[in-house]
């Protein structure tokens, strides 16, 4: 919840002036403002040929009817959303939001082809007790069962573990790689190996433009969500090309 529309335009305009053609070559930015800033962050990024694309914090599992507050996803896709974070930690956590909810509101994204970026991850009590693995099943399970695997292998996941979310206390590079291992075998136990290798896997939690190659250089972190760091240009810009080098090399 950062952000005013116009500070969103200035901010992803301060992005596109900065950002190069070989930042982005190997690598898909996505920006995702408060739905009050998605029509002014659309028309900027269309008109000024800027090299990321558009997506949601989240959305409703309904296309429409009385729920009122909510964004329906058809709302999204007519803005050229095409992303949307589904199951955020801060969702499940503050508002309510259940391992049901984030299955039928990735089915709801997928329905106006859109790309799920589906948060997984334990909180500090749950990772003391040892119980990392069976946390991330049980989502991972909910969200993603009776999925074809054509579906399942044009999704993100990322693995956000609470504990680090927002906190400063990034995980290790290791904690990462565990994590998202784990997750892709998961996924191909559901859909098979070849969704397992396709589906792209990032980590979250307290990313900066000093620790984002040591994450990259992990060889089942596919990609970072970042929080914080985004809010500036050249904060977000230094991540950008961590992980462009990570893939150029």
């Amino acid at each position: 919840m950062h952000h005013d529309h116009i500070e969103a335009l200035h901010m992803v305009r301060d992005l596109g002036l900065r950002i190069k053609p070989e930042d982005v070559a190997a690598v898909d930015v996505s920006v995702h403002p408060p739905f009050t800033d998605l029509r002014t962050v659309q028309t900027l990024v269309e008109k000024e040929g800027i090299p990321v694309t558009l997506g949601a914090q989240h959305c409703s599992d309904e296309d429409a009817g009385p729920r009122t507050g909510e964004i329906s996803p058809h709302m999204l896709a007519r803005l050229g959303t095409r992303y949307v974070i589904v199951g955020h930690s801060e969702r499940r956590t503050l508002f309510g939001m259940t391992d049901a909810t984030v299955a039928s509101t990735l089915r709801a994204a997928l329905r106006h082809d859109m790309t799920p970026i589906v948060c997984v991850g334990e909180t500090e009590e749950e990772r003391a007790l040892g119980q990392t693995e069976s946390k991330l099943e049980e989502q991972v399970l909910a969200a993603l069962e009776g999925l074809s695997a054509e579906l399942t292998g044009g999704l993100v996941v990322a693995y956000e573990p609470l504990w680090a979310i927002g906190t400063g206390q990034a995980a290790s590079a290791m904690d990462a790689e565990d994590a998202c291992v784990f997750i892709r075998s998961l996924v191909a136990k559901l859909a098979g190996e070849p969704a397992a290798g396709t589906i792209r896997l990032q980590y979250g939690g307290s990313v900066h433009g000093d620790n984002a190659a040591e994450f990259m250089a992990e060889p089942n972190v596919d990609g970072l969500l970042v929080g914080g760091a985004s809010l500036q240009a050249a904060t977000f810009l230094d991540i950008i090309r961590a992980c462009g080098a990570c893939y150029r090399s």
